[in-house]
């Protein structure tokens, strides 16, 4: 790989990793409801996960897609659906109980390395991450995206959750985390405008 596609590749990671999406917007609302210590193993799910899924998907998983076209259309229902309930659950979540030693319940390592199997940009940056980058699919080129995307990958999202962490000085009444949660609910939703413009 040559330095112009290595420092190709590494903006691409940067910018499809720090910008918003389902990932960010839980990651804030996550430092926001419950800091950024209980908010880690939902990072590492979510970084890993998502190299896990880069590597997986370039070495043979999206062939499933090209043999069994009607797959790809259940993936897109599927993460319509649980994504709409996530954000049910932001959005109705209730203010955080200070008295007690469990406010509440962070996404787990595996719940959110799980999410990125149904979660439509993480999809789209693997699959155009190897389209673009290892399109040989040669396992040593998949395996290099991938890291270069578990590097590049968790200082980003890390920063959403020291935003959503820093947010706590404001979000100091029941109404104003509420309203917070809502509002991150909307954007979880509105996040799959793509997705759904494309079941048309």
């Amino acid at each position: 790989m040559t330095a112009e596609v290595l420092l190709g590749l590494a903006v691409f990671a940067l910018v499809s990793s720090i910008t918003p999406g389902p990932n960010n917007l839980m990651l804030m609302a996550s430092g926001a409801n419950f800091g950024f210590r209980r908010t880690i193993p939902h990072m590492l799910g979510v970084g890993l996960g998502f190299t896990l899924m880069v590597l997986l998907v370039g070495v043979g998983v999206v062939q499933v897609f090209t043999l069994f076209p009607v797959t790809y259309l259940i993936l897109k229902v599927v993460s319509v659906i649980y994504l709409v309930y996530l954000a049910w659950k932001i959005g109705s979540a209730a203010p955080l109980d200070t008295t007690t030693d469990a406010p509440g319940v962070p996404f787990t390592f595996v719940q959110a390395a799980l999410f990125q199997w149904v979660n439509p940009k993480a999809w789209t940056m693997a699959l155009t991450a190897i389209t673009i980058y290892s399109p040989s699919r040669n396992v040593a080129a998949v395996a290099f995206v991938a890291a270069v995307f578990g590097i590049v990958n968790l200082p980003c999202i890390s920063l959403w959750t020291s935003l959503g962490q820093q947010l706590q000085r404001v979000l100091t009444s029941p109404m104003r985390l509420r309203v917070f949660n809502i509002t991150m609910a909307l954007l979880l939703v509105g996040s799959l405008y793509p997705v759904l413009i494309s079941l048309e």
